[in-house]
């Protein structure tokens, strides 16, 4: 059977996504490049924010007019939290994604030429879900408390991926700073352990949230196979907001994080920022600005707060008008737009090792700085080259 797979949302979903792939694969199955081509179309809900849930039943709309006779299953997030607004032939709620290639239950067949084609960044599940509850969070509703794979496990995903040519894998979780949390271990030994036990020539963390960190945990960047790179969501540069929103880091905290990470030669830190947050103030708001103005991450996620059913902070009192959301975000934006203009300005002259992707024309840095080049390399492999220009203020240009 051929079976199509998509996904919205967070590199947790893409890395289920991965593995469901393994196991078809594994199995005779072949995963197709387009849903027209395919007997099986699974769709990874997100719900992250009413945007996301609204896209994710938009998708699957989608998805039924491309291929009207194909089997329909959708799963994740939004299918968890409501699964009755999917018009979906089968509904799998998060509790029961690790067994969906044998709830697909299907018949053997493989197609070669139909096969989708192999990617050069692949992504390993190592945990899911949070004991913590920011109270705009439905993303812990919909996938429960916190489990963490065994390092053994983990390690397994990455040596596969390995032999599939990958060239570089992203560790990912739901609250990836808590791995180990349940199992008695810590980010910091499973990531030491991916480094000795495997030769994958990239590894890089997902989204990681700026508390739970083990001591000393930078020091593991003096292992050049470990990208100089972290997503760490601040969300508000005020701590009154940041105590509204639950979460158990300060600004000052975050602070001391993006010094000790930036102390690593070339270290990329980007962000998110949720604006409009309930009882948000002009003040406050301007403290986040002053905040991101003074921190200066190479990048955000903006996002203007979003009300989810079933948290916290949907029924807090003084909801901010969408209007005064826009105005703050249109700001943000603003701000991030240059400062990440002033990031890759300082780019211009320097060399990066890149790994090629798509036609061999495009590609990111280790620091995850994207890359565009007029001649064409082999996709997979990484070389170096000499940065001499800004592409439309989002990219770099290489000689």
């Amino acid at each position: 059977m051929n079976v199509f797979l998509t996904t919205l949302g967070c590199r947790l979903n893409e890395a289920e996504i991965g593995r469901w792939q393994r196991q078809l694969r594994a199995d005779g199955h072949a995963v197709v490049a387009a849903p027209e081509r395919a007997d099986v179309v699974v769709l990874n809900s997100c719900a992250v924010t009413s945007d996301a849930a609204r896209s994710s039943r938009r998708t699957l709309r989608q998805l039924r007019t491309r291929s009207p006779d194909s089997r329909l299953v959708v799963t994740g997030c939004e299918a968890t939290i409501d699964p009755d607004s999917f018009d979906a032939d089968l509904v799998v709620p998060n509790a029961d994604k690790s067994d969906l290639v044998k709830l697909l239950n299907l018949g053997l067949g493989d197609d070669p030429d139909a096969s989708a084609p192999r990617r050069t960044r692949g992504f390993v599940k190592v945990q899911d879900g949070c004991r913590h509850r920011c109270t705009y969070c439905i993303v812990t509703v919909a996938r429960g408390s916190e489990r963490s794979r065994s390092i053994d496990a983990v390690v397994d995903d990455v040596r596969a991926l390995e032999d599939e040519g990958i060239v570089e894998v992203v560790l990912s979780g739901v609250h990836l700073g808590g791995y180990g949390s349940d199992i008695g271990s810590d980010l910091r030994s499973l990531i030491e352990a991916v480094v000795a036990r495997t030769s994958v020539p990239r590894i890089r963390l997902g989204s990681l949230e700026p508390w739970d960190l083990p001591p000393g945990f930078f020091d593991l960047w003096s292992d050049p196979r470990l990208c100089p790179h972290l997503h760490l969501p601040l969300q508000s540069g005020s701590d009154t907001v940041l105590r509204r929103m639950a979460r158990r880091c300060s600004v000052e905290h975050f602070s001391e994080l993006a010094v000790q990470a930036r102390e690593v030669p070339g270290f990329h830190l980007t962000t998110d920022i949720i604006v409009g947050f309930p009882g948000e103030t002009d003040a406050e708001f301007d403290q986040t600005m002053q905040v991101i103005q003074r921190l200066a991450p190479g990048h955000a996620h903006i996002f203007r707060f979003s009300p989810r059913r079933g948290t916290a902070a949907a029924t807090m009192s003084g909801q901010v008008h969408g209007e005064v959301k826009k105005r703050r975000s249109r700001e943000l934006h603003a701000l991030m737009a240059q400062l990440k203009e002033r990031r890759l300005r300082s780019e211009i002259g320097r060399q990066h090792a890149v790994l090629w992707e798509a036609d061999g024309t495009s590609g990111y840095t280790a620091n995850w700085l994207r890359v565009k080049s007029q001649l064409p390399h082999e996709r997979g492999s990484i070389s170096t080259v000499t940065v001499d220009g800004v592409l439309n203020a989002e990219r770099l240009s290489v000689a």
